[in-house]
């Protein structure tokens, strides 16, 4: 591994396999302390796979890690504490209010009561749901409930946000205010951001570097002027869909293959 002072995350040939099916395949990439980095992919390429495992939720079948000079499977408490996560499926919980689900995630994280709050009203305002924090977010539309989801993984303050697919499924007009806010925080703070998203273009123009993942291997690493001129193509959505291809994908392409395990170990 290299310097500490050097990489919010690193990653040396790792693996993850379900039963037969190898969702991650023997990947390396690095991601620069401050750096806004976008792992793209088709569905089932292994994006939210990776994810999981450097954010703690599934262990590696070999390789080596580090997130902020911790390892997520030795120092599972301090990677935790250093990040923050908005994932792919909703996870806030639709019996609390707004500022409730902002207020409990801040007490999980030790978050200073005093800093706590004026933290809450700043990130809720800045989502434009301050007048709405007292509203319970089953009531709340998706668009709503992924703005808030974003301003509960910045809630204390990360040295790390992981975003997957953050802007699914919102405006083009909420997309760019949270970009915005975003690259702000990376900017001011030298916030790391490591995401991964389908719209190309937001890749194109947020990220200072880009991986593409594709049936669990890297298969191309550098900026969005590299990538492109490697495929010879003129925007990123072309040189990704030239080293890509064009055939559509599984969305849960190793769906099949770990329910077939799952069966096969509850007949034993």
């Amino acid at each position: 591994m290299a310097s500490k002072k050097e990489y919010a995350i690193e990653v040396r040939n790792l693996t993850k396999k379900f039963g037969s099916f190898t969702a991650v395949d023997n990947i390396s990439f690095s991601v620069p302390k401050g750096q806004i980095f976008a792992f793209l992919g088709p569905n089932g390429a292994g994006k939210t796979t990776t994810i999981k495992i450097l954010t703690t939720l599934l262990k590696p079948t070999s390789g080596v890690m580090a997130v902020n000079n911790f390892d997520p499977v030795k120092n599972k408490n301090e990677v935790r504490e250093s990040f923050g996560i908005v994932f792919q499926d909703p996870s806030l919980d639709d019996e609390l209010t707004a500022y409730e689900n902002l207020e409990f995630h801040g007490v999980l994280y030790r978050v200073p009561k005093k800093i706590l709050k004026a933290k809450i009203e700043e990130l809720l305002k800045f989502i434009e749901l301050w007048d709405r924090r007292n509203d319970l977010v089953k009531h709340f539309s998706g668009g709503m409930k992924r703005r808030l989801e974003i301003a509960r993984g910045l809630i204390h303050r990360p040295e790390i946000l992981f975003l997957d697919e953050p802007t699914l499924g919102l405006d083009p007009q909420t997309r760019n205010h949270i970009w915005s806010y975003i690259k702000n925080l990376n900017k001011k703070h030298g916030l790391t951001v490591f995401f991964t998203t389908h719209y190309m273009e937001e890749a194109d123009r947020v990220a200072d570097k880009i991986a593409i993942i594709d049936h669990g291997k890297i298969i191309a690493q550098g900026k969005s002027s590299d990538l492109k001129k490697k495929a010879r193509k003129k925007s990123l959505e072309e040189a990704f869909l030239k080293l890509t291809g064009h055939k559509i994908r599984d969305e849960d392409a190793g769906s099949k293959d770990l329910m077939r395990m799952n069966r096969r170990l509850w007949r034993r």
